[in-house]
């Protein structure tokens, strides 16, 4: 048995999540019943089960951060629990009835006057992903619209601190939550929203996922960090995940001239890769650990409701995008 048919025999071992998005993304196959098994079996199960009887996990829609209702949300959708799941529903709807501002976003803060652009760009996210009624969305994407910066992207202080420069965070946040919007059939605004996110992808390979646009010098080490979840963090697997998901033409510019400088491998013509990510995608290969998995290298700091993997560990959270960004761009590193 070949490295990766062990890796495979690895993942198809782990959380029946793991096990269906292997399936899907490494394998090709759309297993619907390993995907209804997520709400009844291992870390789906056990989120469902940490609802409260109100509808909301941990204090609330924000509160704690991490065990919040809002953060429980994004993970199920990241797990790729079923869309049709009620009680999920249900606290979407409890969502959109207690906490819309004026603004038209979701805020669930009394004292803070705007509502924030990231937390709404993860609403959309998972909103989108789980079907809400179409008119329930359009005041959130009207006010994502009205919150682009000039150049290009999104920051959460633009509309409480005076940001007058876009956030890799925010950028990355909001323009996964437009593409799930597109993904699920939404039409209101859409030709709009996404000539935004064309703008906002620019905006993130413009800095090669993790460089300052005018040194060259990387702008957060935490950014190279492979972390999961992620919840509002940005770091470069976070973003090679976004953009082998997306089918923006951006992402199909064809550049042969690059092949050469990836350190092991070919690339596919079918997926030409944008020169712009070339540099991510050298630090990802690197971080293969010798056999040939990918590592948990951090956590986000605070109160969780368990924890799916141990930090300095395999990691099969991270091995499976890092593989699934790998074969979506035809990138073969020796297994």
């Amino acid at each position: 048995m070949n490295v990766k048919d062990k890796i495979i025999r690895w993942l198809l071992s782990g959380d029946v999540s793991i096990q269906y998005q292997t399936h899907r993304d490494l394998l090709g196959v759309d297993k619907q019943d390993l995907q209804r098994r997520i709400a009844t079996e291992g870390w789906g199960a056990k989120l469902l089960s940490l609802r409260n009887p109100n509808g909301h996990w941990g204090q609330g829609f924000y509160q704690p951060k991490w065990t919040s209702t809002h953060y429980s949300l994004l993970d199920l959708k990241n797990l790729g629990i079923s869309k049709e799941i009620r009680l999920i529903r249900e606290s979407i709807d409890i969502i959109l009835k207690t906490c819309k501002d004026p603004d038209g976003g979701i805020n669930p803060a009394k004292t803070v006057p705007n509502s924030d652009v990231c937390v709404n760009g993860m609403f959309l996210n998972y909103a989108s992903y789980f079907e809400t009624d179409k008119a329930d969305l359009k005041s959130i994407v009207d006010f994502l619209l009205s919150q682009q910066m000039t150049d290009g992207g999104f920051n959460c202080f633009s509309n409480q601190g005076g940001a007058k420069h876009s956030s890799l965070h925010t950028t990355l946040s909001v323009i996964e939550g437009i593409h799930e919007y597109s993904k699920n059939g939404y039409s209101y605004r859409l030709e709009e929203l996404q000539k935004v996110q064309k703008e906002s992808e620019d905006f993130i390979l413009e800095h090669k996922l993790y460089k300052s646009h005018r040194t060259g010098e990387i702008i957060d080490k935490k950014f190279l960090m492979l972390s999961y979840p992620s919840r509002w963090r940005y770091d470069i697997l976070r973003a090679l995940d976004y953009f082998q998901s997306t089918t923006s033409p951006i992402n199909q510019s064809v550049n042969q001239s690059i092949i050469p400088a990836l350190p092991v491998g070919r690339q596919s013509i079918n997926h030409p890769i944008d020169s712009r990510l070339t540099d991510a995608l050298h630090v990802l290969i690197k971080k293969r650990r010798p056999d040939g998995t990918w590592p948990l290298q951090a956590k986000h700091p605070g109160q969780t409701h368990f924890d799916m993997e141990q930090t300095g560990k395999p990691s099969r959270w991270n091995t499976l995008r890092a593989m699934r960004v790998l074969k979506w761009y035809g990138i073969d590193v020796g297994f």
